[in-house]
């Protein structure tokens, strides 16, 4: 079954693959929804393990960590009034060495981080990468590597569309 440490795993695989046929070219993380941890996660192990730092990271509808994503979700909503949600629901993904904790994570990169969220997204409320980016801001030495963009309502992106945006590619470069 799928693990933190397996999915980090392989990215890290998939990225030795890249770096061995890519020349000189640029290779960043693009991590959306629950993707945003594994990139966050493959970053910062690629960082501290080997002493390599990424091309660039950029998060589409990124969270701070699971917990509190999963605290924020809609399908939780119903669950939060009865007790024990806590222990029944977000502890477990603790239990299951499920964390994700991208505000963990971006507090010790160093390379270009790009966050972007929709103001409209229904799954992943703007407020976590908000706080992300604060997070990130707040650590990273070189504050101009660090940007969040948002993307506004009556753009109609919500979760799943922001790589629909056609400014995207102007945004990232």
């Amino acid at each position: 079954h799928p693990t933190e440490s397996g999915f980090t795993t392989d990215v890290l695989a998939l990225y030795d693959w890249a770096k061995a046929r890519s020349g000189n070219s640029s290779i960043l993380f693009w991590g959306h929804s629950l993707g945003t941890g594994i990139a966050t996660n493959t970053a910062r192990k690629l960082q501290e393990e080997r002493g390599v730092q990424v091309d660039a990271v950029i998060l589409e509808s990124p969270y701070t960590n699971i917990r509190e994503a999963a605290a924020h979700i809609p399908i939780t909503t119903i669950y939060r009034q009865f007790p024990g949600f806590g222990y029944f629901i977000l502890d477990s993904l603790a239990l299951g060495d499920m964390f994700f904790a991208s505000d963990e994570n971006v507090k010790v990169l160093a390379c270009p981080l790009l966050i972007l969220h929709a103001e409209d997204d229904a799954v992943l409320p703007p407020h976590l990468g908000r706080k992300l980016f604060e997070t990130a801001r707040n650590a990273y030495k070189d504050k101009s590597k660090v940007k969040f963009i948002t993307f506004p309502e009556k753009l109609g992106l919500g979760h799943d569309y922001i790589s629909f945006n056609p400014e995207l590619p102007v945004l990232v470069k």
